[in-house]
């Protein structure tokens, strides 16, 4: 196959990655819309390089006239979890998806039944409908679900197959199935504290919101010519930073809002 063929070949697994990206992000957006926790951290994806599918290929004896038929992760999307419980609620958001606009071909669970080298992932291999100039073409993708620790134990692993060609050395395999364990047993402590954790980002995001909010106020009092008032709250504002707990900027915020409107309602009256 000529370049161009390969480049051709891989357009619908790239409009693929890039669909399936929004819809899980979009997903995460509308937990965060709706104030609730996201189990989805964050979404990545990539298209396979041409040497790298011709490597498997040879690896697993698949026809390059079967590789869109038998190579299940040329298109892979990785969803990043927080939690270990997670991974399984994102699984169950994509079950809920079959049939409707992708099908499940099967699973996998590395989670629960790690691999010999102490990888730990979910997997969920997908047929995805692409739509092209030439009609509709369903490909094969790969889903893998981790948690941030799993993920990072991953990318390490990836990277001395990639140094020793597959053949990592037996010191360093034992090492890194200590770490697999390490990652895990992180993993398992952040989950018995896991409402705690949920709770803090929760505090988090509302007072980055609030100060998000008191700044917006304090630039709409300027544009209305309140340019005295505006610069006192911002003093007040700036002192809150150093010391202000979340009440404290509440409280702030709605004094500001009331005097936005009273402002607003008098330029409202002496326009009419």
């Amino acid at each position: 196959m000529l370049v161009n063929d390969w480049k051709e070949f891989l357009i619908p697994y790239e409009q693929a990655v890039e669909e399936l990206k929004i819809k899980f992000k979009s997903m995460r957006k509308q937990y965060r819309s709706k104030k609730e926790y996201s189990p989805i951290e964050f979404v990545t994806g990539r298209v396979k390089e041409i040497s790298s599918i011709l490597e498997k290929a040879k690896k697993l004896d698949i026809p390059l006239n079967k590789i869109a038929e038998e190579m299940e992760d040329i298109a892979g999307i990785r969803i990043m979890c927080q939690f270990v419980e997670d991974i399984y609620k994102v699984v169950q958001l994509i079950r809920q998806r079959d049939g409707k606009d992708l099908k499940i071909v099967y699973e996998k669970d590395y989670v629960k039944n790690k691999k010999e080298s102490g990888y730990r992932s979910y997997h969920v291999i997908i047929k995805y409908p692409v739509q092209t100039a030439d009609g509709e073409v369903e490909i094969l993708a790969e889903i893998q679900i981790r948690t941030l620790a799993m993920n990072f134990w991953a990318t390490v692993e990836h990277s001395l197959n990639y140094k020793y060609k597959q053949s990592i050395p037996t010191e360093v395999k034992e090492r890194l199935k200590r770490a697999a364990e390490l990652a895990f047993l992180l993993d398992e402590e952040m989950s018995e504290i896991k409402e705690e954790i949920i709770e803090a980002q929760k505090m988090f995001e509302e007072k980055s919101s609030i100060i998000s909010d008191i700044l917006d106020n304090i630039i709409t009092l300027y544009s209305l010519g309140k340019i005295s008032e505006s610069t006192d709250y911002q003093d007040r504002f700036n002192r809150l930073l150093e010391s202000g707990d979340i009440i404290e900027f509440k409280k702030l915020l709605d004094e500001i809002k009331k005097k936005v409107q009273q402002y607003r309602l008098e330029q409202f009256q002496i326009e009419e």
